[in-house]
């Protein structure tokens, strides 16, 4: 039998020309269940002969055992969150975890992205990984409710949640003893607001808390919105207190302050130290970036095994686990007397 219709062929289409019931062709085509050898023959010599295509994902969907996994990132542009989106598909596929995703440019407050999760809930996912470091623990658990859902890279902000996170507190400390080491003294720390970016947010306080400790003079960059003003302001502060030093919350935010001190004629790290935070960045080895590298292969293993266990119903109790990352010292550190001669 050739099918020559104009519409797609259908699962019936196959049962009709295999001779068999659907459900067989279902159960044949998910590899589940009960069928004979001789029906798992004619199914799939059905299927090459009308070009039928499975939707396996409405399959996955539609089952009661269903083990599709929705997964919310944000802005995937971000090297970081495209570095962990390729580590938690990698990490699924190693588990047999079906996954879907979407991804939010720009949403401060997260209204957006609760959208998005509403409709993988409505897709009937068998779990939720969320991997946005802008929408609250608290807006999260009214879906606990609902499945088993697990917040990645950013650490959850109540005993309520299902975390495994970057130690953002670990990994800030970590650059910020690193450039006191250095013997800098007088610094300026780019700090994003806790809504534009709670582990940016984090990043910052913990780098001005350190640095304050060291006995180093902070002059603070408040940044609102995700633009490179922060760079601007940065190197105005370079230039009004001889800040020797600036601290940036993302390798992103450092790059912008490297080219804004350098269109201004300054060097790093001739004339300025400049650090940032994530090490995720293509061609870091190249740029010789001073920053800490985040464990993202380890992070989204672990998510991964975690939300396995989570919908299988073998995890018990509560999972909240932070990873730290790894000082890359790079090139663009040097000593304020460096800096001098």
């Amino acid at each position: 039998m050739t099918f020559t219709g104009a519409a797609r062929p259908t699962m019936l289409d196959v049962a009709i020309s295999a001779g068999v019931s659907r459900s067989t062709v279902s159960r044949v085509l998910q590899g589940r269940g009960r069928f004979s050898r001789e029906s798992h023959f004619r199914v799939l010599r059905a299927v090459q002969e009308l070009g039928f295509v499975p939707n396996i994902l409405a399959s996955e969907l539609a089952s009661p055992s269903s083990s599709v996994i929705g997964l919310l990132l944000r802005d995937a542009s971000n090297p970081a969150y495209a570095a962990l989106f390729v580590e938690l598909a990698r990490a699924a596929h190693e588990h047999q975890l079906p996954l879907i995703s979407m991804t939010v440019h720009h949403d401060e407050g997260g209204g957006q992205q609760i959208v998005a999760l509403r409709r993988m809930l409505g897709m009937r996912v068998a779990g939720l990984v969320v991997a946005t470091g802008d929408v609250t623990s608290e807006q999260l658990e009214p879906f606990r409710a609902s499945l088993p859902i697990l917040r990645a890279g950013r650490p959850a902000t109540n005993s309520l949640l299902n975390a495994i996170s970057y130690d953002e507190v670990n990994n800030a400390t970590l650059i910020a003893e690193y450039l006191l080491a250095a013997g800098h003294r007088r610094v300026v720390v780019i700090l994003p607001t806790a809504t534009l970016s709670y582990p940016e947010h984090v990043r910052g306080t913990t780098m001005i808390e350190v640095l304050g400790a060291g006995g180093c003079a902070v002059h603070v960059v408040a940044v609102t919105d995700t633009n490179d003003q922060g760079a601007t302001h940065a190197a105005d502060l370079v230039a009004r207190y001889g800040a020797t030093a600036v601290m940036a919350t993302t390798d992103r935010r450092q790059m912008a302050v490297m080219r804004e001190l350098g269109a201004r004629g300054l060097s790093v790290p001739g004339d300025v130290s400049v650090t940032g935070l994530d090490g995720l960045m293509a061609g870091l080895d190249l740029l010789g970036l001073t920053t800490v590298r985040l464990p993202v292969e380890a992070l989204a293993q672990r998510a991964m095994s975690v939300m396995s266990q989570l919908i299988s119903g073998a995890g018990s109790g509560l999972i909240q686990e932070k990873l730290c990352g790894q000082l890359i010292p790079g090139s663009t550190v040097a000593s304020p007397a460096a800096h001098r001669s």
